[in-house]
């Protein structure tokens, strides 16, 4: 399966001893200091159970598996990371899971925190997958390409405002943490990097189901740029498209408007 440009992290001092696969487009962290503030900032919530996306070289994990008291996974798809996982980290035998996250069932049956830096080309996957699992992920803390990590925080009215802002938003808090530049990989990506953290709301926005909103959402977005009575016609009756709502484009509808129409649909 290739990832295309998957930033994993690898220690400095483990280059020599790694392959880099260009059929996989990686390129590895090597700046220690973005590790440290991804743990700083995962470690500002409580959480007894942690999932990490992605490991690669470990960099990250060497970090997470100090963290006392928690019931620690990893999910790794390249047999030659396991391996080298295995062989540099005793303390992760047992702990991954050798399949891709987009193909694992649900790790923990209880509350658990995501956390990673994730191959940027399923990064919009993954992010469904936390949606998945929303009822056992209080709090992801994950790397993106900085262009996928603007549009999952983006408010409405701006032209990065989507899918994914308003779907993510409806569920979680999200917040921007940090940029993480390419020099900080080697080699050197073509793009910015972002990191950013998602807490679960403790209240949702009422909505007549998931599946209505989910549907209406990406539905409205299909066409953005049109008025939604074009892109929404066959999902409301003929009055309802006269209200002055539709009238407006997907981005300048708020989570609460899109949820609040879920009620008026056919």
């Amino acid at each position: 399966m290739n990832y295309g440009l998957s930033a994993k992290i690898l220690p400095t001092f483990a280059l020599m001893e790694y392959t880099l696969k260009k059929s996989l487009g990686q390129h590895f962290l090597k700046d220690e200091s973005v590790c440290e503030r991804i743990v700083a900032s995962l470690q500002q919530d409580t959480f007894s159970q942690l999932v990490e996306v992605g490991p690669g070289g470990g960099a990250l994990t060497k970090y997470l598996l100090k963290i006392p008291d928690i019931d620690f996974k990893a999910v790794e798809l390249d047999d030659e990371k396991v391996v080298y996982l295995e062989k540099t980290f005793p303390a992760i035998q047992g702990k991954i899971i050798h399949q891709s996250i987009l193909d694992i069932s649900v790790p923990f049956t209880d509350q658990f925190t995501v956390v990673g830096n994730f191959p940027y080309n399923i990064s919009s996957q993954i992010l469904f997958r936390i949606l998945e699992w929303k009822e056992k992920v209080p709090v992801m803390i994950g790397m993106f390409q900085k262009e996928v990590a603007e549009r999952v925080v983006s408010a409405s009215g701006t032209k990065d405002y989507g899918i994914l802002s308003v779907l993510i938003q409806a569920f979680y808090e999200v917040e921007y943490l940090f940029d993480v530049p390419p020099e900080s990989f080697n080699p050197p990506p073509k793009v910015m990097s972002g990191v950013i953290k998602l807490k679960r709301r403790t209240a949702f926005e009422p909505m007549k189901s998931e599946r209505s909103f989910f549907v209406l959402v990406k539905a409205a977005f299909n066409q953005r740029r049109k008025m939604l009575r074009n892109p929404l016609k066959g999902m409301f009756d003929t009055e309802t498209l006269q209200e002055a709502i539709f009238t407006k484009r997907a981005e300048q509808l708020s989570v609460a408007d899109f949820a609040a129409l879920t009620y008026k649909m056919k």
